[in-house]
């Protein structure tokens, strides 16, 4: 505050540094470890001091309305606060850097029917592969590479294969086949549907006794 004030003061209308000014005091009010009942009352003065003065960025044209959602959540902080115990700094940023990993790319993988029970599983296997990773890296089983392994030593190499002349081997025919199969490059079309409209249109009386 003490530097941020005077660098915008004399380059921005008075007003618009006194909106500021509360909305920071409030801001460092609220990250206290301890909050008293002074400290709430305080709280109280410096959010209704910014609802004062913030008209200011609409009366200049700046914005339009004050209709956000985190200007709206200042006003439950006192509530908050005497229900919960101090937010000890917490920022509601903190949701939005985990949102593409814990609500977007697990909707995504999801099958999108009813996809709330599929994202809690995948966050929950996400969860699990992390802690796993963890516990191998305790325990040295990911800081090995390859670079780091020792070379062979020359009684650890396999002994060469003696060579064989390839004029006195004969080629492998391998396994053979009596039937020769050619796939069509397109499906065939107009075959009956029927099993003995196909086995007559195929030339094949019993192909009902092979199938």
């Amino acid at each position: 505050m003490k530097v941020y004030l005077p660098a915008i003061s004399g380059h921005v209308p008075q007003q618009m540094v006194r909106a500021l000014s509360a909305f920071l005091e409030f801001c460092y009010l609220v990250q206290r470890f301890e909050l008293t009942e002074d400290t709430l009352a305080a709280i109280d003065t410096a959010l209704d001091q910014f609802h004062v003065e913030r008209e200011i960025f609409i009366t200049s044209g700046v914005w339009k309305d004050f209709l956000l959602p985190r200007q709206h959540s200042l006003k439950h902080y006192r509530q908050l606060i005497q229900e919960f115990g101090a937010p000890n700094g917490l920022c509601s940023s903190i949701t939005e850097s985990k949102h593409i990993k814990a609500v977007k790319e697990p909707w995504r993988q999801s099958n999108h029917n009813e996809p709330l029970g599929q994202m809690l599983l995948i966050n929950q296997h996400l969860v699990k592969l992390a802690a796993t990773r963890v516990d191998f890296e305790a325990r040295g089983m990911l800081n090995i590479s390859i670079t780091s392994q020792p070379l062979p030593t020359p009684g650890d190499m396999p002994h060469p294969v003696a060579q064989v002349d390839d004029a006195d081997v004969e080629d492998d025919p391998g396994m053979t086949s009596l039937g020769d199969v050619q796939l069509a490059k397109s499906p065939a079309r107009k075959y009956p549907k029927q099993l003995q409209l196909l086995a007559a249109f195929i030339h094949q009386p019993q192909l009902a006794e092979y199938i």
